[in-house]
């Protein structure tokens, strides 16, 4: 097998992480109503079921720094696959509401940790020139996932008990990943020669990149390694010149999440029904969201490496501050549903072509070897909060406020997140992990 078929295939089985949190992602959006009616919730209790996964999501990503710097990336994400196949079962027999809750937060967790997991081992195992793409396919399989779980959903909505097909989906999908992690997946090759592992390392370099570019990369590994000595400890991340640049991780984690992505994700449904649109025909829509989020990833893969990464997310924020203010303006004054479905379908597009795959992107590349794990942990945790805070309350304010009030937040933390990224977020294509580290110091 050539290298790039080799590095290729490596990235596919790592990016099946991704697939499994779309799929964990939206698969409850078209579940919704069902699940409310056969528990007889209210919206408080409602946003507890959905948001229930965003909390397994906390703890799995607040813990993952810890295991995939002790125990290595593969064996993490062997067990994220075993906690994906045991929630996927759990919520699809759930016959109350308790345990759905708590099988939802176990999936939650093992979307917790490949959403960390996934974008630091692809960073590591990938070429400089084409690490922007390959990380990217990450966000393409998560983006991927919500439009199988759209469908899918579409599928069952006519059939008895079909919300418990729904959440049954994922299983399939995480016994697949699992064989294929065991199978086939190297561990990383940053992980070993933090280990004094360098032969089997330069082995997994050297059939993924060429014998050339592999003696490089191990040396220039080795020696990021040997200049960082300091014992790493979690309050390590927040000091000096490297708390600087978690923290500018952690505000563009943040950004991502109050544009209100994950809102219309999980709620587009109820957004539609809003609209004066219900039934089969806001699941079919919300399909169209998906469609929208799949394809316009493809932007980011072929621009990322060329245009960089800070423009895709200027123009992404300009895009998404203007439809989102447009949908807020179409709230406000009932203008038909057929004109706010389309400016949602420009906000996804611009979202898909920007905040979504860079942020992960951008992080994996700010951070350094000596610290990644940790503080792309920590980054991620903050992301699962607001995720949570954005899915807690957007259900309530929608309902009490209106989809104006809802949007016109959305928006005005879209114009922030343009500001912030213009002034200090740094531009990474084209080097390797350790130049770019070398930059930031």
């Amino acid at each position: 097998m050539s290298n790039n078929k080799t590095l290729y295939w490596i990235i596919f089985v790592a990016a099946n992480g991704g697939l499994l949190l779309g799929l964990n992602l939206a698969g409850i959006s078209g579940a919704i109503n069902s699940i409310q009616s056969f528990f007889n919730l209210n919206d408080h209790a409602l946003g507890i079921v959905v948001s229930s996964l965003f909390i397994g999501c906390l703890i799995g990503a607040s813990s993952t720094g810890y295991f995939i710097e002790k125990y290595g990336r593969k064996k993490v994400m062997i067990f994220s696959s075993v906690l994906f196949a045991i929630s996927s079962l759990g919520c699809a027999f759930a016959q109350s509401y308790i345990f759905l809750v708590i099988f939802r937060l176990i999936g939650g967790i093992g979307a917790g940790i490949v959403a960390v997991v996934g974008p630091i081992y692809i960073s590591e195992i990938s070429p400089p020139k084409k690490r922007g793409k390959l990380v990217t396919v990450h966000t393409l399989a998560i983006v991927t996932g919500i439009l199988l779980a759209y469908i899918f959903n579409y599928y069952f909505i006519g059939v008895a008990n079909g919300w418990r097909f729904m959440l049954a989906v994922p299983f399939i999908f995480s016994i697949l990943f699992l064989i294929l992690l065991v199978g086939f997946l190297p561990e990383s090759p940053r992980w070993l020669i933090a280990n004094d592992r360098k032969i089997k390392a330069f082995n997994i370099l050297k059939k993924a990149h060429g014998n050339e570019l592999a003696k490089w990369e191990v040396k220039d590994i080795e020696n990021s390694f040997s200049s960082n000595t300091e014992k790493i400890s979690f309050k390590y991340i927040f000091k000096g010149k490297i708390g600087k640049i978690v923290f500018l991780g952690a505000i563009l984690a943040i950004f991502q999440q109050l544009v209100g992505i994950d809102a219309v994700i999980n709620y587009a449904p109820i957004i539609f029904e809003k609209t004066g649109v219900g039934g089969n025909i806001a699941l079919l829509q919300s399909i169209f969201i998906g469609i929208v989020n799949f394809l316009a990833t493809f932007i980011v893969i072929i621009f990322i490496d060329s245009k960089g990464r800070k423009t895709l997310l200027i123009w992404g924020a300009v895009g998404m501050t203007l439809t989102l203010a447009y949908i807020s303006y179409g709230f406000y004054f009932n203008i038909n549903s057929f004109g706010i479905l389309i400016a949602i379908l420009l906000y996804t597009a611009f979202f898909a072509a920007s905040f979504a795959p860079i942020l992960g992107v951008i992080t994996s590349e700010m951070f350094s070897n000596h610290f990644r794990g940790l503080a792309m942990s920590f980054t991620s945790t903050i992301n699962w909060i607001f995720t949570f805070i954005v899915l807690q309350f957007s259900p309530y304010i929608l309902n009490q406020f209106g989809g104006s009030f809802l949007f016109g937040i959305f928006s005005v933390s879209s114009f922030l997140a343009l500001i912030f990224v213009k002034i200090w977020i740094p531009e990474t294509k084209g080097k390797s992990l350790e130049e770019i580290e070398k930059d930031l110091s």
